[in-house]
């Protein structure tokens, strides 16, 4: 199960470099995707520092959450540094899909004004994000503390928010493009690539849940 994991997460890098990325230049540019001009601002957005953060918590919250998944079943770890942890990576995931939200939203209410004041610098955009991961942690724990939280509720936490968050994101990014606005597809595009993005990610963990609970139920079989 180990090396199926390191296949996933290898794949899911592909997926959020390879495809995620491109996508969400492409809802942000108005040129044609074979134009030179989408090519050059699609080296630009790979060279864009907040691309590199947000692609690194994607893909580094992935392995985590899957590795912990794997590991259940090979090491008798302590559950509560497998708790510490998913509440940890579950709030950043959280913290991104709000942030994300929020901005698609304020991009569609207020055009291109909102990034010029929301996102003013890059200290304010990562400050917003970390107030938000600490906000979710402490729910998470506060909600969970007396009750220890399963892997698969995780997941289905994740899948529910990055679902929700579409549904505001995609809706918004029709709005800021009718209205053929400069700078706020920017906001709205980096929403639905973040909803796709934790949509996706979830995906990875339940395979292998699934997989662990098939190899047990044949290992009851066999001992019965």
């Amino acid at each position: 199960m180990r090396k199926w994991g390191v296949v996933l997460s290898l794949f899911y890098t592909v997926i959020v470099l390879g495809l995620i990325i491109p996508a969400t230049s492409l809802l942000v540019d108005y040129h044609s995707p074979f134009s030179p001009e989408f090519f050059d601002s699609l080296k630009d957005f790979y060279g864009l520092w907040f691309t590199w953060f947000v692609a690194v918590i994607l893909i580094a919250g992935e392995a985590i959450l899957l590795f912990l998944t794997v590991d259940t079943s090979r090491k008798r770890l302590k559950p509560r540094t497998h708790i510490a942890v998913s509440y940890t990576v579950t709030a950043a995931f959280f913290a991104l899909l709000i942030f994300a939200g929020l901005s698609a939203l304020g991009a569609a209410i207020f055009s291109d004004h909102f990034l010029t004041y929301a996102w003013a610098s890059d200290t304010e955009v990562i400050g917003i994000w970390a107030g938000l991961w600490l906000l979710w942690g402490a729910i998470f724990y506060l909600y969970t503390r007396n009750a220890p939280i399963a892997t698969t509720r995780i997941l289905s936490w994740l899948l529910k928010g990055s679902v929700l968050e579409l549904l505001i994101a995609v809706p918004c990014h029709v709005i800021v493009r009718r209205r053929h606005d400069c700078s706020a597809p920017i906001a709205t595009g980096f929403g639905i690539a973040t909803g796709v993005a934790v949509m996706l990610l979830c995906f990875g963990p339940s395979v292998l849940l699934l997989y662990k609970k098939r190899l047990d139920s044949y290992s009851k079989c066999g001992s019965s």
